[in-house]
């Protein structure tokens, strides 16, 4: 149950700086900081979330779901 709150947690992170990012695109940002940051982010928080993904299922937290219909 703890690794789906974190997965969770961490995908609204990852919406929370997609806005921030077009936030920074549409000029309405008070500070100097790059788009890159927001988004380089976004990309590091979905690797982690693939990679906690791949050691619940490897050590048997999390099991897929055996039948796809």
């Amino acid at each position: 149950m703890v690794v789906k709150i974190v997965i969770v947690g961490l995908l609204i992170f990852m919406i929370v700086n997609l806005f921030l990012a077009m936030k920074v695109m549409l000029g309405k940002q008070s500070g100097n900081a790059p788009m890159s940051k927001y988004i380089g982010r976004r990309v590091m928080t979905s690797a982690l979330i693939v990679v906690i993904i791949l050691i619940a299922m490897a050590t048997g937290i999390i099991t897929p779901n055996p039948s796809p219909y």
